[in-house]
């Protein structure tokens, strides 16, 4: 049963990495307003908060079978304060810094409609320190962490966020608010 906990621990923690690199990627590109491919921006709005729940979802297996497995041994202070934990205590430390600023932007997300759009984009910035935070974390802690289809895997992940990242601070970056053409003028 412990291997099948810990089996589910890193396969866990590997989609969430990717579904959370998706999640990032797609949140810049729905900013711009501009649609994927041939996906329109609505479609690129519903892969964003797909993919964002979705990786939300895998981080909590993630720490929930990691917490019952005994090899990891896991406990509830490794979970919420960073830098505590007694195995590689700074590489979980990241992952637990990451966990806190998932759910401060995940609770953003849910109630987005009553924070206000200041709040919500403030907090929602965070995503830019989680991201890395979190690869950080992978690559420091993870079990194939030295595996070659792990490291190309976290490689290609960092090409979109960086590239998606790149695009997104380029000066002739166009948030959708402003590309809106304003009916009646």
């Amino acid at each position: 049963m412990s291997e099948a906990l810990w089996a589910l621990g890193r396969g866990s923690g590997i989609a969430a990495l990717v579904l959370l690199t998706l999640a990032v990627a797609s949140g810049i590109l729905t900013r711009s307003g501009r649609p994927l491919l041939t996906v329109p921006r609505f479609g690129v709005v519903e892969l964003h908060r797909s993919t964002a729940l979705l990786g939300s979802i895998f981080v909590a297996i993630h720490i929930a079978s990691l917490f019952f497995d005994p090899y990891a041994q896991l406990n509830v202070v490794d979970t919420v304060i960073p830098f505590a934990g007694a195995y590689k205590p700074f590489w979980l430390g990241l992952g637990t810094l990451a966990f806190d600023l998932l759910i401060a932007v995940t609770l953003t997300g849910v109630l987005r409609h009553r924070l206000g759009h200041r709040t919500f984009r403030a907090v929602h910035w965070l995503s830019y320190a989680l991201w890395p935070v979190a690869l950080a974390h992978a690559l420091g802690n993870g079990t194939d962490s030295g595996s070659g289809w792990f490291l190309t895997t976290a490689f290609v992940c960092a090409v979109i966020v960086s590239a998606a990242t790149t695009w997104r601070l380029r000066d002739n970056f166009q948030e959708h608010q402003h590309t809106r053409v304003k009916v009646g003028r």
